[in-house]
């Protein structure tokens, strides 16, 4: 991690001004088209989950502003953000993960089914150094509804400034496969701006073949 020059940034009255918030997370809820990336995932045997997730993992290593962390008051930028992900148990509750970022898909899915598989064989949390680094993104899913909303709980005691990203239940409209995104981000590191960037960023990389 590197430190961000504060004073030559564009955004430092932005983070001054939102770090003092009780609450300084913003949250947008939308949606993309994974039509492609759905019929791709099921023609070549790959879990879908695994695909948008590295789809997504890709994009956020393409926006700055999601690499951006604070720490000690101090705003430092991740060199590689990884998956810090909820995996759901057959038994009704959950564990925390963790799966390094590799630009090749095969590495990654390698990595996130070997935590997929630790989670089925334990107990707990799982809460771990690697879960809770900050070169991370916290994964969250909602498989079983259509996402239109969503809070997250937080512990105002402790300082947070990684983004949040939930996906919810994929469904079908106009003859097109939509997954609900919802974004949770600190204000003092980023906008709308670039919120919308990600979404515009993950659209193009679902896209692909």
């Amino acid at each position: 991690m590197q430190k961000l020059d504060l004073q030559g940034w564009n955004r430092k009255e932005h983070f001054e001004f939102f770090s003092n918030f009780d609450e300084p997370f913003f949250g947008i809820v939308s949606e993309v088209d994974c039509t492609k990336a759905y019929k791709f995932s099921k023609n070549n045997d790959r879990s879908f989950f695994a695909h948008y997730l590295h789809k997504s993992l890709t994009a956020i290593n393409e926006i700055p502003e999601f690499k951006y962390r604070i720490l000690a008051k101090e705003v430092v930028v991740c060199d590689i953000v990884h998956a810090a992900a909820t995996i759901a148990r057959k038994d009704g509750t959950f564990a925390f993960s963790f799966a390094e970022f590799h630009p090749d898909f095969d590495v990654f899915q390698t990595a996130l089914n070997k935590e997929i598989n630790e989670v089925q064989n334990s107990t707990g949390l799982r809460l771990s150094e690697n879960t809770q680094r900050l070169d991370a993104i916290h994964y969250s899913s909602f498989p079983w509804h259509k996402l239109t909303g969503l809070t997250h709980s937080r512990d105002f005691k402790t300082s947070d400034s990684v983004p949040k990203i939930t996906f919810g239940k994929m469904y079908e409209q106009n003859s097109q496969l939509k997954l609900p995104v919802a974004i949770n981000a600190h204000h003092g590191l980023m906008d709308g701006f670039h919120v919308a960037k990600f979404l515009e960023v993950f659209q193009e990389f679902l896209d692909l073949e």
